[in-house]
């Protein structure tokens, strides 16, 4: 991890809040950061050579450019509230997004090499809901951007944990290229919870130990995975949230290596 701890804190401000940048934390494929914007005030950017997946926590906005005007996105009062509309823009456009209300938004960006999709929005009843594990292992995943979408790199989704319950379990790893048994991924977690003081643990490790790391995340939080198994859960009380960015070099999808020595545990 060349030394970079891949926890990283947030206290948001107005406008543009980075994260991370690429290459930062090991990660080769994704750029992170939080807009957020008070009603009627607005962002301007330019992708440049990125893929950019834009996804509402919260409030509503409006999205402008060259051959595109989505007037109203969002709706939902925060991550608890209902699922996201998601943005996706191509490389090389510029944009305004301009807050209709209080809006938060998580900026999702990957370098991209060709021409993708074209500017949309991707609303609440075009997403996937997927109902994964079962006891203290059970939660709900919504799928907005998947291997089948015209996206070089993204795969994202949102995790919505019950109460003191595991997710990411039993531990699994998208390291390397092995289909049909694992994809090489990258994965970024941005945590929140309701009610906002509760608290998480992250594990992140290596089969061979030189990866080891456990983490307490909390409200506004982010774990940048390059690498690694990576199991998490919320502390009794609190539901938590946590969205998910992966970008995959050549493949995208949920396919992923189990921890051999947990993989037992269905």
């Amino acid at each position: 991890m060349n030394g970079e701890k891949p926890l990283i804190h947030l206290s948001p401000k107005q406008g543009y809040n980075k994260v991370f940048n690429l290459g930062e934390h090991n990660m080769a494929l994704t750029a992170f950061g939080l807009i957020q914007l008070a009603a009627g005030t607005a962002y301007r950017a330019e992708t440049g050579e990125y893929e950019v997946a834009l996804v509402l926590l919260g409030g509503k906005c409006a999205v402008r450019g060259a051959g595109f005007d989505f007037t109203e996105v969002g709706g939902r009062k925060n991550v608890f509230d209902g699922k996201p509309h998601t943005v996706y823009l191509p490389r090389r456009i510029g944009y305004e997004i301009t807050a209709l209300t209080d809006v938060e938004i998580a900026y999702n960006a990957s370098p991209a090499t060709r021409d993708t999709a074209k500017p949309c929005v991707i609303a609440p009843e075009a997403t996937r809901e997927l109902a994964i594990g079962r006891d203290n292992f059970s939660r709900k995943a919504t799928v907005m951007i998947d291997e089948k979408f015209d996206s070089e790199h993204f795969y994202i989704g949102e995790g919505m944990i019950p109460s003191g319950n595991w997710s990411g379990y039993p531990p699994h790893r998208h390291d390397v290229d092995n289909l049909p048994d694992e994809i090489d991924m990258e994965e970024t977690y941005f945590y929140r919870f309701d009610p906002e003081q509760g608290f998480g643990f992250q594990r992140v490790y290596t089969p061979d130990g030189r990866i080891e790391e456990a983490y307490t995340v909390k409200y506004n939080d982010t774990v940048a995975i390059a690498e690694g198994y990576h199991p998490l859960c919320g502390a009794p009380g609190y539901q938590m949230y946590y969205l998910w960015t992966m970008t995959g070099r050549v493949n995208r999808g949920l396919i992923s290596a189990k921890d051999p020595r947990h993989g037992w545990v269905k």
